[in-house]
């Protein structure tokens, strides 16, 4: 199985990178029978549906990337020397996971991860993905002289483990105005707070690894994570997509990338 996808525009190319990193579901054949069948049944960390929810992306001449495999095999929106991105006491899965977000072991008991083998899944699956979203920066930044990202993700309404109150609908995150210039992050801001959802900024997440590596605002290259909570696009248990919703939504992210892209080119 391939590491990744491309989804290539269908209109003209614009600068912009559009990343799913947590929506893959494939588990390589030679370590699925580490997991514990249970957890492999339902794969509870995935950002179910996000790639369908973003399938406009193409038709406004943005480049998608998206992994073929699990975050459970390894997180590619974490540190790659595994430290943790908070110091605030939270608790979360770490770059090759061995527990879900609920704190439940998801390898079989008489498995230990050990180094060596979180080297080899850096170098098989982590480092692929991110070298490609650097050539394609590089490569729109050498063309359009900017290039931008916009890291997708998505979470369940309330994860005590990370916080005890419910989040809030939408979540913008540029490392604390350093991965992105403010021009692009206020665009975001005010259109999406035009939907009449409830949009925090920075808290409770500032981007992961994927935006804080990528964005670089003094090199013209910008980088954006939006978390979004899964029930605007699920049902209220978070196990279907229900496309009364997700119209809604999609409807919103899109007018944000057109804005966005006007301002890009």
């Amino acid at each position: 199985m391939k590491i990744f996808k491309i989804i290539e525009p269908t209109t003209q190319v614009v600068p912009f990178v559009l990343s799913i990193p947590h929506c893959g579901t494939g588990i390589p054949n030679h370590l699925s029978a580490l997991y514990q069948k249970s957890q492999l049944e339902n794969l509870d960390d995935t950002d179910w549906f996000l790639d369908e929810l973003y399938d406009f992306a193409p038709s406004l001449g943005i480049t998608t990337i998206v992994p073929y495999y699990s975050r459970w095999v390894i997180d590619l929106n974490r540190e790659p020397n595994n430290k943790s991105l908070y110091s605030d006491g939270r608790i979360i899965t770490s770059l090759c996971p061995t527990t879900n977000f609920l704190g439940e072991d998801i390898y079989k008991r008489d498995y230990v991860l050990n180094q060596q083998e979180i080297e080899i899944r850096l170098t098989h699956y982590f480092n692929p993905y991110h070298n490609k979203i650097n050539e394609l920066l590089k490569d729109f930044k050498s063309k359009f002289n900017q290039a931008f990202f916009w890291d997708a993700h998505s979470i369940r309404r309330h994860v005590p483990s990370i916080q005890k109150k419910p989040f809030p609908d939408l979540i913008i995150g540029d490392n604390d105005s350093t991965s992105c210039d403010t021009k692009f992050t206020k665009i975001t801001e005010n259109e999406l707070m035009k939907s009449g959802l409830q949009v925090n900024y920075n808290h409770p997440f500032k981007g992961g690894y994927l935006t804080r590596s990528k964005g670089n605002p003094s090199q013209h290259i910008h980088a954006i994570q939006l978390e979004m909570c899964k029930d605007l696009y699920m049902n209220h248990n978070e196990t279907k997509y229900e496309e009364k919703k997700a119209v809604k939504i999609k409807k919103i992210l899109k007018n944000t990338f057109q804005h966005l892209i006007e301002s890009l080119i």
